[in-house]
């Protein structure tokens, strides 16, 4: 499994042939140069909520591949059949078996309305079981007591949370969500973007490091592999 980081909370995951974004918002983020968002080819896009900054550019990567399945709650799901594109709805707590593996809709605390007004249901996050490795992303949320409950039907190889505060949970928070997941290596997402989420990168690896936890915070368009 091979996690790309597309700056704030877009990644791209690859299992095996399998190509999946997550929340893309590329070309309206001003810290992204060199990444072209026509040139992504993608089987499977991965949707927590509506907000601008996580479907911004929804509609042209399912344009460009009109095969992809977009995945999200059922009013999201919903919204993008009705403009023509293949949807897969789910809801919270629900599962089903892809060709990439098992993928899950968890709970997150958090709002969801499109840039339109249109309602966008209850936001997510997402448990990805795959044949090798099993991932968490979390989503926007607040730290949440649910989070407890993932450990308990998955051991989790690395979770990706949000850690710049004001909009989600904070970095002492994203200690505890590791806690609370059981996941002692973890991706940093939503932060840096605007100013409202700037955070200092030294100080937010040392209070991962303190509480026994890996923090790793990737270049726009690094890769690791798991």
């Amino acid at each position: 499994m091979i996690i790309t980081y597309y700056g704030h909370a877009c990644v791209g995951i690859e299992v095996e042939d399998v190509k999946i974004i997550v929340d893309p918002f590329i070309s309206g983020n001003p810290l992204v140069k060199d990444l072209d968002v026509n040139a992504l080819e993608v089987d499977y896009i991965l949707i927590t909520h509506a907000h601008g900054d996580h479907i911004l550019d929804v509609e042209t990567i399912a344009t460009n591949n009109p095969e992809a399945i977009i995945v999200s709650n059922a009013e999201i799901a919903g919204y993008y059949e009705n403009k023509g594109f293949i949807a897969h709805p789910m809801n919270h707590g629900g599962s089903w078996q892809f060709e990439f593996g098992v993928l899950k809709y968890t709970t997150a605390i958090h709002s969801s309305s499109f840039p339109d007004g249109t309602y966008g249901g209850q936001p997510g996050g997402f448990v990805i079981e795959s044949e090798r490795k099993n991932i968490y992303i979390a989503g926007d949320t607040a730290l949440t007591m649910d989070m407890k409950l993932i450990p308990m039907r998955t051991k989790l190889d690395l979770a990706i949370l949000p850690i710049g505060s004001n909009f989600t949970m904070d970095v002492e928070d994203a200690v505890i969500a590791a806690d609370f997941i059981q996941c002692d290596k973890v991706m940093g997402y939503h932060y840096d973007t605007f100013g409202y989420i700037e955070i200092d990168h030294e100080e937010a690896k040392k209070k991962f490091f303190e509480g026994g936890k890996d923090l790793m915070l990737l270049s726009i368009g690094e890769s690791i592999e798991l």
